[in-house]
Formats: C-alpha cells, sequence, structure tokens
C-alpha cells in the first residue's frame, strides 16, 4: 500500500503535501488557497493533486486520491466537470473578468460528480484589477461546496484582501540533486541531460520535465545566449535593432531577460570567487572569460538594471523604450 505522499505522487515539498493531506483526512480543508513560486516550481501539480483528493470517491479518506476510481481518471485527463481550470489565453497575457464572471456562475451550480468543485486559477498575477475584485467578491463569502486554489508568482503582486482570504503556501525551489534524481529515474533522462536541465531549473522541476520534453528548448537557450554575447561587441544601431525585435513578443523578452539574469549571476560568481554552483554548468570557460573581463561590479550591475527592467514591463511600460534603456546599459568590450 502507498503512503500519502506516494498517492500525491510529487517530488519535494513534502511539508505542504503533509499538510494538505492532513487537512483532507480530517475535513478541515480551507475554502481558499493561495499557492505561490516561481515559474515551473510546482504550483498546478500541488493544485491538481489537492483536487483529486478532494474530489476522490474512494470511501476510504485516508486513501485519497487512490488513482484508481473514474473521478482520478477524469481529473488525470483533465476532464472532471466539478474542476475548473481558468487562466490568461497565453503566459504574459491578461485574466479577465468576464472569466473570472463565468467561474463564479459555474461554481453557484450543484457539482456534477462530486461532493465540491475545485477551481485553479493560474497565474493570478496576470489577472486585471476588475478581475481581481471580482474574484475577492467570491472569497468573501464562499460557498461551503467551493474550494479555490490561486497560484501566483508572489503574493506581492496579488490585492493584500486576496492574499489574506487565503491559507498561504509558498512553495520554495527543490535542491538540484533532487531534480536531477526524478529527471534521472522517472523521466529516463539521459545522465548528462538531467545534470544540466538540473542545474538550468534552479531547483523547478516543472521548467525542466518540459524543457526535456521540448526538443527546441535548450537550442532557444543557446541561441539566446549567444545574441547577449553578440550584443557586447556591437554598436548601439545593432543593440537598438535587437530592442526593436525583442520588444514585438513580450513574452519572450521576459523570457530572454529572466535567461540573462541567470547568466550574470553565474559572471557575478566566477568574478568574485564565491564558493556556490553556477547554473549554466555547459559554459564554464565562457563565463571564467566574462569574468575576468567584466569582474563583479559590472556583473551585479547588470543583474539590478535587468531586474528593473523587468518590473518596469510588468507595470506596463513601453516595452521597446525599456529595452533600448537596458541595451545601454550592457557592458562594452
Amino acid at each position: 500500500m502507498m503512503d500519502g505522499d506516494s498517492r500525491w505522487n510529487i517530488v519535494g515539498h513534502r511539508w505542504a503535501v503533509s499538510a494538505l493531506q492532513r487537512a483532507v483526512v480530517t475535513q478541515s480543508v480551507s475554502h481558499a488557497y493561495l499557492f505561490t513560486g516561481p515559474p515551473g516550481v510546482g504550483k498546478t501539480t500541488l493544485a491538481r493533486r489537492l483536487a483529486a483528493a478532494l474530489l476522490c470517491q474512494d470511501p476510504e479518506v485516508t486513501r485519497r486520491p487512490c488513482g484508481e476510481c473514474r473521478a482520478c481518471h477524469l481529473i488525470g485527463s483533465g476532464n472532471h466537470p466539478d474542476l475548473h481550470v481558468v487562466e490568461s489565453e497565453e503566459v504574459g497575457g491578461s485574466l479577465k473578468i468576464d472569466q473570472v464572471r463565468q467561474l463564479q456562475h459555474t461554481l453557484n451550480l450543484t457539482p456534477v460528480e462530486s461532493r465540491c468543485q475545485v477551481a485553479v486559477l493560474r497565474r493570478f498575477e496576470e489577472a486585471t484589477t476588475s478581475a481581481a475584485n471580482a474574484l475577492l467578491k467570491t472569497l468573501e463569502d464562499p460557498a461551503s461546496h467551493v474550494v479555490l486554489a490561486v497560484l501566483a508568482r508572489e503574493p506581492d503582486r496579488l490585492l493584500p484582501t486576496i492574499v489574506s482570504r487565503c491559507q498561504h503556501i509558498p512553495l520554495r525551489p527543490l535542491p538540484v540533486a533532487a531534480v536531477q534524481q526524478a529527471l534521472l529515474h522517472r523521466w529516463g533522462a539521459r545522465p548528462p541531460q538531467a545534470a544540466l536541465l538540473a542545474h538550468l531549473s534552479c531547483g523547478r522541476l516543472g521548467w525542466a520535465v518540459r524543457t526535456l520534453e521540448d526538443d527546441e528548448a535548450l537550442n532557444r537557450r543557446a541561441r539566446r545566449l549567444d545574441e547577449l554575447d553578440d550584443l557586447i561587441d556591437s554598436s548601439l544601431i545593432h543593440r537598438f535593432r535587437y530592442a526593436e525585435k525583442l520588444a514585438r513578443d513580450p513574452v519572450a523578452a521576459h523570457q530572454v531577460l529572466e535567461l540573462w539574469i541567470g547568466w550574470w549571476r553565474d559572471v557575478l560568481l566566477e568574478a568574485s570567487g564565491a564558493d556556490a554552483p553556477v547554473t549554466n554548468i555547459d559554459r564554464g570557460g565562457q563565463l571564467q572569460e566574462q569574468a575576468r573581463r567584466f569582474g563583479a561590479a559590472t556583473s551585479s550591475h547588470m543583474i539590478r538594471a535587468l531586474r528593473e527592467t523587468i518590473q518596469k514591463l510588468d507595470r506596463n511600460a513601453n516595452t521597446r523604450l525599456t529595452l533600448e534603456v537596458l541595451m545601454l546599459d550592457l557592458p562594452r568590450s
């Protein structure tokens, strides 16, 4: 017989799994949870496992989710009528008020097959102000048969009144070794592949698995790092052309900036001689070269500049202009 952690089938986050499992067994589940953490850390997986435990039809509560009943199979296929997932159309988009209102209408109905209904609101930091205020009304007057799981990067990106009405479950990145072992033994990755993805993931198993299954992901990463290297030796005209091209795809722009933050963090570690593992383990020679060329001060400045750029873009600053300002911050040979 599998124990509770095995039934939930989640790598890491044991304290969160234990807390939620205990709530299910003792029938003390909160009406709303807030799962926070970086993209790919496991928020959606944990929310779906909670939904599976709540909607499972096994008569023995300690066995939920059983993984064998009709409800568990429907959840696994994404077709359970009492599990509702709401999110913006694409990463970096907007979760709109009409989506929240439609969800509220659905949640007011009687559950179709189960004792309750579960709603998972992904990337809720992308919700418009009106959508967030609409959800707040549901949180203030929750129905007894509804459990909400609100997912976001950070609680600071949400209305304080939403955060205060949810039980907060913060998820932290896993140890690199845990990600590497999971890739090897659960997803059948080759040892060099598992080692590289584990380091690049920064402890985000979901990111590592998606990258493992995306043949082009590592090629995109290599191309974007090569573009950064090329920009350092380029004129302002070339840099501004790159900013213009990047501004056409805000989602890709955000991914590039996050990647570059990780790169300059590694350069900083090399330049300062810090006793900490680098992320880009396949580019050790290039990291050492740039650490010698630019040093710790420039690397630290670039990390701050990149973070400030992301913050400005999150506040809907002009994308092209903001990226052009960043191009001025890039070091020169």
